[in-house]
């Protein structure tokens, strides 16, 4: 069985705060590990701010046996370049590398989009 949530926002600055609070609630009502959660906040802090602009952004999370899927997009394909690098420096790639099972990036409805995967199984 696969339980989502999709939560637009505004895609400036002043909104993303609003994304944290939802992922927090979702997270606690999920039971996730302090761990768990805090790695899901510190990609969206890594992801968010490569928007803030006059459009939308949406915050997809779906649980699914054992793992939790967020997709974070639209972004423009220069906002994530960074994604492109080896992950040798501290950069986009070696933080969603280290919070985060999984990610990929896939063009889709004009823009770029990059769904994370995490695992919460016990």
């Amino acid at each position: 069985m696969r339980d989502e949530v999709t939560l637009v926002v505004p895609a400036q600055e002043d909104f993303h705060h609003i994304a944290h609070l939802v992922v927090g609630g979702l997270g606690a009502r999920l039971e996730l590990t302090y761990e768990q959660l805090e790695d899901l906040q510190v990609a969206l802090e890594a992801l968010l701010p490569r928007r803030d602009d006059e459009g939308e952004l949406t915050i997809g999370i779906a649980l699914d046996d054992g793992s939790v899927q967020t997709t974070v997009g639209p972004f423009e394909g220069r906002a994530l370049a960074e994604l492109d690098g080896d992950g040798n420096h501290l950069g986009l790639r070696r933080v969603l590398e280290t919070v985060s099972d999984t990610f990929e990036v896939d063009e889709r409805d004009g823009g770029c989009w990059v769904t994370l995967g995490k695992r919460i199984e016990g």
